[in-house]
């Protein structure tokens, strides 16, 4: 049985569509907050109570996924929103989709975040020199499944890659879902490059050029492009959960970044089950039904 399930509010493909997330019991949460970061969570307002673990069973983390595979429309979890629903991102007036750039169709792989992470935008990383960008840690997905919108999976890190979007640190986990058929054969980055050929290569010119059909410039990396491991990726996830928690906590500048929550019980920012279907219930959506936009063009970019 699922332990989460979501509730639609609004047409998709329009601007104020909103996925907004319940948990067992039926009441309303925060996929940002509210669902743990760890598979194990016999946890207490994320922290993890102690208990002796394998390194595998370490390594397991849930996702939430924003974006299946194959498609075009740039969702993403409303960091600056009430229980953070998924909604389609908006630039100048405009749904946001990504561009098909030859031979891709959309996402190549399913697209989502860590809950209970936070790149910092105030804490340069060492390792980048570069500030985080004021978002949960993104996730590719690289199973075999095509997931749905709204999904929580239970994913391992296999690996990382450090984008630097407009001078911030924009980390990209590499994880498999473990219930993909072929999880069994996927410990580390190495293997992604054993048993999935080309696909590091395809994943790292997709972000390099996603932006260009826009007329941007191409997005450039840390350390050169190169894939860390998972003993490097573990490490940016733990320094992520720890900047939640101050957010949480109200130790730092979250800025606009919305905190409420239900479940994490001693946060400042912490409300009431009533209190919560209260803000779900206010938040006002047309009927207008919206209009597909998803990118059918190819764009084949110059050398």
């Amino acid at each position: 049985m699922a332990l989460y399930r979501t509730e639609e509010r609004g047409q998709p493909h329009s601007p104020d569509y909103r996925l907004f997330f319940k948990n067992v019991a039926g009441h309303y949460i925060s996929p940002f907050h509210d669902i743990p970061l760890k598979v194990d969570s016999e946890e207490e307002n994320g922290i993890p109570t102690k208990r002796a673990r394998n390194d595998e069973y370490e390594n397991v983390f849930n996702m939430v996924v924003e974006v299946p595979r194959w498609t075009n429309a740039k969702m993403e979890i409303a960091t600056k929103e009430p229980l953070n629903p998924i909604k389609q991102d908006v630039k100048d007036g405009k749904l946001r989709y990504v561009a098909n750039i030859f031979p891709h169709k959309g996402y190549i792989w399913n697209y989502g975040a860590l809950p209970q992470t936070w790149e910092d935008p105030h804490r340069k990383d060492k390792s980048t020199d570069c500030c985080g960008d004021n978002d949960p840690i993104d996730v590719c997905e690289i199973g075999s499944k095509v997931l749905s919108r709204g999904e929580v999976v239970h994913v391992k890190i296999l690996g990382v890659l450090a984008l630097i979007d407009q001078g911030e640190t924009d980390w990209k986990l590499i994880a498999i879902n473990v219930n993909d058929p072929e999880a069994s054969k996927f410990h580390d980055i190495e293997d992604v490059k054993k048993y999935k050929p080309g696909y590091l290569e395809a994943m790292l010119n997709w972000f390099r050029f996603y932006k260009i059909p826009e007329g941007k410039p191409e997005n450039q990396f840390a350390f050169n492009g190169e894939f860390k491991n998972k003993a490097f990726a573990l490490e940016v996830i733990k320094s992520t959960h720890e900047y939640w928690k101050a957010l949480l906590m109200d130790k730092c500048d979250g800025g606009a970044i919305n905190c409420t929550n239900v479940q994490v019980c001693d946060s400042p920012f912490h409300c009431s089950e009533e209190e919560a279907r209260s803000l779900v219930e206010s938040v006002s959506f047309s009927l207008n039904k919206g209009s597909n936009e998803e990118d059918q063009v190819w764009h084949f970019l110059g050398k």
